[in-house]
């Protein structure tokens, strides 16, 4: 039996300050509107360098110490796996600017159900902030995509 399998690596990372936290708000067709800052893992590139590294780019922002809290994933017909590390922190430093991802900007946590969030966005959000829920986890089911959050 294969214990390989091809693999594509991604970070998000929700950035904090007290209740607030800082959001994109997506440009992109295939995943438009307000979520947490993130991208894809360059090969060679360590985890945590990565989520570092797109946290700088989409916002300016140089982030510190940030901690695993959470995976997001699910198999693709062809078999390959899409895989969302999920990090957060409240240590950063720098000014915020916007990039051509989208326009960055804090908000209320308490205000955050009244954006318009990208897809799942807002059962992804529980797994950030829930330290009892480590994965929101795709698979189909009669021919539907559904998902659980474990």
């Amino acid at each position: 039996m294969e214990r390989r399998e091809l693999v594509e690596l991604t970070n998000m990372c929700m950035v904090y300050d007290g209740n607030k936290v800082l959001v994109q708000n997506r440009v992109s067709e295939n995943w438009a509107g307000i979520t947490f800052p993130g991208g894809h893992v360059e090969k060679f590139e360590s985890f945590t360098d990565s989520v570092i590294r797109e946290v700088f780019e989409e916002t300016g922002l140089t982030i510190e110490s940030p901690q695993l809290c959470g995976i997001k994933n699910w198999s693709n017909d062809d078999g390959s796996r899409y895989i969302v590390l999920f990090y957060k922190t409240d240590k950063f430093t720098g000014e915020l600017k916007s990039s051509d991802e989208g326009e960055v900007s804090w908000v209320d946590l308490d205000d955050f159900h009244k954006f318009n969030l990208s897809n799942d966005m807002k059962d992804m959000l529980k797994v950030f902030l829930d330290d009892n829920l480590s994965e929101f986890y795709y698979y189909k089911e009669f021919g539907k995509w559904v998902y659980e959050l474990k």
